[in-house]
């Protein structure tokens, strides 16, 4: 079991978006799943029978997916960061997880539960990092102006 687990809390839609994120990385290392659900009992504060808890992991990585209520939405201070091989799984990560929610700037949107992600091409830190300044300012100033990242064109600036 892993040391630290994160907790997502939902407005009785937990089960869905485990079973959403679960269809989406299924085939990331074949290690996706859900793992145990929870329900309610009678004394609440739900009701009898919901779903209180989903476990599931995306990729090797645990969550907690919780039936809280509305009193908590989701908001952009914090999110999940998704390494991506290359502008096929960008592309494709993107499509899937922005359906339904909003796109953002530089490589961030919501999905259809209100979680930000961020859709990353692992070479994006490294041009970042030029040891030439001018080349990861422009670098940095290309990926400001994107919505999803566009790995040709931030080696291109």
């Amino acid at each position: 079991m892993q040391k630290i687990t994160p907790c997502l809390w939902y407005d009785g839609r937990a089960k869905e978006a485990a079973e959403h994120y679960v269809a989406i990385f299924g085939g990331e290392a074949g290690d996706s799943r859900i793992l145990d659900v929870t329900h309610y009992g009678e004394a609440g504060p739900g009701r009898a029978g919901d779903v209180l808890t989903v476990s599931f992991r995306l990729a090797g990585q645990e969550y907690l997916g919780l039936n809280g209520g509305p009193q908590f939405p989701f908001t952009e201070a914090i999110s999940l960061s998704v390494d991506c091989a290359d502008q096929a799984e960008v592309d494709r990560l993107w499509a899937a997880l922005s359906e339904g929610g909003e796109e953002g700037q530089c490589g961030w949107l919501k999905d259809r539960y209100g979680v930000s992600w961020q859709i990353v091409p692992r070479e994006l830190p490294g041009l970042l990092a030029d040891p030439d300044p001018a080349k990861a300012e422009r670098t940095m100033k290309a990926m400001l102006g994107m919505r999803k990242l566009d790995i040709q064109a931030l080696r291109d600036a």
